[in-house]
């Protein structure tokens, strides 16, 4: 699966490219700039943090299915006949969570048939691997197979940062990103700075590598990482399995961070050899100096890291976080009290364990380890739970020795090797839409509308042993680590804290089953001209000065406008392939503050009102470009690109934001929308409903150029304000062709 001798040579070339590194920084190098530098093409100028865009060669993209599609429909227009570098696709999001595994796997066969069947057709055309549905979640089989010490990697999905436990840069990107680097292009970033968790201690009891990236989410919040790799270092990091590791940088999308990993340890080889890579090990070990940090950066990191954060794992406390929102985060032991003043529902109706966050070994044996308590004591979960292993290998392996059976034997319902609930894809019939109601996942994600698509469903984020026990007892108010169950008989008993092997004894059920490795002949991509589920694209048109002219705002989105509330899955996972029809969903979920609903927008070519997309569509049959106006951390949350395409399909020219998430951003770039935040975000608050807004400055665009925006207003006043961008002069250049494939298109 892996090529040991691509690695071998990269390993040579970090080292020739580290000594370079170091003499022209004068300093040391922390293990981020070791991997960043490995893979940089150009060494001759001296990349500044925080500014500087660069070009760096990946060894490998993976896309999970519902992003693919787009990737692979924006490939198919560059001309190229094969992929240059490998690449996999994997189905994992097309799967919906109803009865159980075999089921909703048989139901999803069925109604994505031609998804699926796309997928590999394009897979086999352009010389990619490809992952039937039910082989695993992306993250997880990718840690198993592809991920190594030292590698760079891009992914279409947000968590694709799942590889940083096994010391691999792997960055969550749009499926342009993707098409780009399969093309043979370099990918193009902004040198990320980088923030430094300092571990110590070890972990014991009820606490796990779950509270790690609870406890940093709190730190840094949702949009504190933006533009960082989280670098972990310290003693304490060589105490936590490979796996655990992979927890934390998988969560560590939900700061924004460009990335997370972990050093090279003891640790990662164990997994390596568990996994069938001893081959790997075998190289990493003989070139471990590359992939850590220098000594220098580990006996004084404040002179290395843009801010250091100081956790000892010995002191934490089992965290669990939410409602809406990954960063709002409290003990375990506090949230009972913290739900009975905040008016929330202390009954649970549902737990859930799994995801490609934590689907583990290691999490599966400590989940288990509390199940058999439950057991022995004659009790079962009080509400609805449901366990998603995280690969075949996985599931295979924990129904050998048994982890399957202790889950099953309190209640537990297994679902399919895919994602499920936790994006959306959930058939949930036990609340109906506006019920208010809670639930606790071992997730990564917890969003308005998130795992069901209602918005009244309060999702609590923690780690799967912990959301066992509460299944258990079937309240938020329960603290396993103080409170008794009830058993069977009568009798109160506590909870023994989890225990579990962090590999198992006698070895992993590796499973290829459903891989279906590249192949090579003239074959034809299978798209149907008259599918609601995919649709060949067409290139978009350049915006011209005279688009940005007078045009009407659309919405002034209030608070959060994730790429949940742009584009939500769910439902809509089946159009992820067709952009005309996915593009019924644009802004449905953000808040207009010119109508205070969510998904309204006010028609100023009739003045109606109407849903966003609708108003949308009217603009863009009328001829008409209309803008968007955000708030804070604009498109925080998953990578996927629709959240971009579809505004462009629509009409949009411009998204002024008070401030963007880096995914969402490069994504707009990407699909030629001009993206700009307020140089004053107090600008945000002179814009009205029936403003005609005119874009000045588009001629003279390079880095770090000004725009100005005039706000004319229907009383015959004008508002004017500053805009900045980040554009390079590449970017600069997609822009002006109406988009990166465009630019890419032309230079073929």
């Amino acid at each position: 699966m892996l090529d040991l001798s691509q690695i071998e040579n990269l390993y040579a070339e970090m080292s020739k490219k580290h000594d370079l590194a170091r003499q022209n920084l004068g300093r040391s190098l922390t293990l981020s700039e070791k991997i960043l530098f490995g893979h940089l093409l150009n060494l001759d100028k001296v990349p500044k943090r925080g500014k500087s865009y660069v070009e760096l060669q990946p060894d490998r993209v993976a896309m999970q299915d519902a992003t693919a599609q787009m990737a692979l429909l924006q490939f198919a227009l560059t001309g190229r006949s094969e992929v240059a570098v490998p690449s996999t696709v994997h189905c994992d999001h097309l799967i919906q969570a109803r009865v159980g595994r075999d089921s909703d796997l048989a139901d999803a066969n069925k109604e994505s048939s031609e998804v699926f069947s796309f997928l590999k057709s394009a897979s086999a055309k352009y010389g990619a691997g490809f992952w039937e549905p039910g082989a695993g979640i992306i993250h997880q089989v990718v840690l198993e197979n592809y991920a190594f010490p030292g590698g760079l990697m891009i992914g279409t999905d947000s968590h694709t940062p799942n590889a940083g436990g096994l010391g691999m840069v792997a960055i969550g990107v749009g499926g342009a990103d993707a098409m780009e680097v399969m093309a043979g292009l370099p990918f193009t970033i902004r040198w990320p700075g980088v923030i430094g968790v300092h571990l110590t201690g070890k972990l014991s009891g009820w606490s796990s590598p779950k509270d790690v990236i609870l406890k940093v989410c709190e730190e840094l919040t949702v949009k504190g990482g933006t533009s960082h790799i989280v670098e972990y270092f310290g003693p304490g990091a060589s105490s936590i399995s490979c796996t655990g590791k992979g927890t934390i940088c998988n969560m560590g999308a939900e700061v924004g961070a460009t990335t997370s990993l972990f050093p090279y340890d003891d640790s990662m080889a164990r997994y390596l050899d568990a996994t069938g890579r001893s081959g790997v090990s075998e190289l990493a070990n003989e070139h471990s100096s590359l992939l850590v940090a220098d000594p220098e950066v580990l006996e004084n990191p404040e002179n290395f890291y843009d801010r250091i954060i100081e956790i000892n794992l010995s002191e934490l406390e089992p965290m669990i976080v939410g409602p809406h929102t990954p960063d709002l985060a409290r003990s375990v032991s506090d949230l009972g009290q913290e739900a009975k003043n905040k008016g929330w529902p202390t009954d649970i109706q549902a737990a859930l364990i799994g995801s490609c966050t934590n689907s583990s070994y290691e999490d599966m044996e400590r989940a288990a380890s509390v199940a058999r308590q439950a057991k022995e004591a004659g009790i079962k979960s009080k509400v609805q739970f449901m366990v998603t292993p995280g690969s075949d290998t996985i599931d295979q392996t924990i129904r050998r020795d048994g982890q399957m059976q202790l889950l099953d034997d309190i209640g537990g319902t297994v679902l399919a090797n895919a994602c499920g609930p936790c994006i959306g894809q959930w058939k949930r019939e036990d609340v109906s839409k506006g019920d208010v109601n809670s639930i606790v996942s071992s997730y990564n994600r917890n969003f308005s509308g998130r795992n069901d698509g209602n918005h009244q469903t309060l999702s609590f984020l923690t780690s799967p042993e912990i959301v066992t026990a509460m299944a258990l007892a079937g309240s938020l108010d329960f603290n396993p680590q103080k409170d008794k169950l009830v058993a069977a008989d009568g009798t109160e008993f506590s909870l023994k804290p989890p225990t579990g092997s962090e590999l198992p004894a006698n070895g992993f059920e590796s499973s290829l089953v459903g891989f279906v490795p590249p192949l090579e002949g003239n074959i034809d991509l299978d798209v149907s001209p008259t599918s609601r589920r995919l649709q060949l694209l067409e290139p978009f048109e350049a915006i011209t000065k005279e688009d940005l002219t007078d045009i009407p705002l659309l919405v002034k989105v209030k608070g959060k406008c994730t790429t949940d509330h742009i584009s939500p899955a769910g439902i809509w996972l089946q159009f992820r392939g067709h952009l005309d029809n996915i593009s019924d969903n644009c802004y449905i979920g953000a808040h207009n503050s010119f109508t205070e609903e969510q998904g309204t927008a006010i028609n100023q070519l009739d003045g109606s009102k109407g849903k966003l997309p609708k108003v949308a569509r009217k603009y863009y049959e009328n001829g008409q470009g209309w803008a968007v106006v955000a708030d804070v951390n604009y498109g925080e949350g998953s990578s996927r690109e629709h959240a971009a395409m579809s505004p462009r399909f629509l009409g949009c020219k411009v998204v002024i934001a008070r401030s963007m998430a880096r995914i969402a951003e490069t994504n707009l770039k990407k699909q030629g929308v001009l993206p700009l935040t307020f140089a004053d975000e107090s600008s945000w608050n002179l814009l009205r409903v029936d403003d005609r807004l005119t874009i000045k400055g588009t001629d003279e665009l390079g880095p770090n150029s000004e725009v100005i925006v005039e706000a004319k207003h229907s009383d015959g006043t004008m508002d004017t304000f500053v805009c900045n961008h980040s554009m390079d002069d590449l970017q600069v250049e997609w822009f002006k062709s109406g988009s990166a494939l465009n630019y890419l298109r032309s230079k073929n």
